[in-house]
C-alpha cells in the first residue's frame, strides 16, 4: 500500500508549527509523517486477526474454526474460574482478543 497522507500532512504541520525556520520543521514533519506511513510505530500490525489465531491468511475455513476452538478451549475464562484475580483478567482479555478476531475474520470472508 501507498500512503502518501501521513507524509503531506507531517509536511504541512511542521512547516507551520516550527515558525522560526519553517523548511526544518517541513523536513521533520515529512520525516515523521512518512514513519507513520510506513507503519514504523507498529500501529497497523495489532489488526491482523489471522495472526491473533497463529495463522496465515491463506488458511482454510476448516483451519479457521480448529484454531479458534483449541485456543479457546486454552483460554477459556470458565477453566480458570478458580485461579486469582489477575490470572482471570488475562483469561478474559485473551478470550476477548480470540473472539474478536475469529469475529473479524468470518466477516471478512462472508464479504468475499
Amino acid at each position: 500500500m501507498n500512503r502518501w497522507y501521513g507524509k503531506l500532512l507531517g509536511l504541512v504541520a511542521g512547516a507551520l508549527l516550527f515558525r522560526p525556520n519553517p523548511l526544518f520543521g517541513a523536513v521533520i514533519g515529512l520525516l515523521i509523517g512518512h514513519a507513520f506511513d510506513i507503519d514504523w510505530f507498529g500501529l497497523g500490525r495489532r489488526e491482523n486477526p489471522y495472526a491473533e489465531l497463529g495463522l496465515t491468511s491463506d488458511a482454510s475455513d476448516a483451519e479457521i474454526d480448529q484454531a479458534y476452538r483449541r485456543l479457546m478451549s486454552q483460554y477459556h475464562p470458565d477453566r480458570v474460574a478458580g485461579a486469582e484475580p489477575e490470572q482471570r483478567e488475562q483469561a478474559e482479555r485473551r478470550a476477548a482478543a480470540i473472539n474478536a478476531a475469529y469475529d473479524r475474520i468470518r466477516a471478512l470472508r462472508k464479504r468475499r
